[in-house]
């Protein structure tokens, strides 16, 4: 009777945890959207970065533009230009 009733608790016991355990196929499924809310996260911050950077760098393109000197404007109009000097002809 005894062993009778020790196989009929370890069998409850063992079907029990097993009734409590998470099967293989949904931890898989698990790790697989946490790797993709990952890489969604990771590809944010790269695209966040990168307009970052964009902002710098245009940034840095109209600071330069600012400290340039204004260009020396020049005579189009051949006629308003200043003559050679002797041997050299305008072009």
């Amino acid at each position: 009777m005894q062993k009778t009733l020790a196989y009929a608790v370890l069998l409850a016991a063992t079907l029990g945890l097993a009734a409590c355990d998470k099967p293989s196929e949904n931890a898989a499924q698990d790790a697989r959207e946490a790797q993709s809310e990952a890489r969604e996260s990771m590809n944010e911050a790269a695209e966040e970065r990168n307009e970052a950077a964009q902002e710098r760098a245009e940034e840095n393109r109209e600071e330069t533009f600012e400290q340039l000197p204004p260009p020396e404007t020049q005579p189009t109009d051949p006629a308003t230009q200043p003559a050679a000097p002797a041997g050299q002809t305008n072009q």
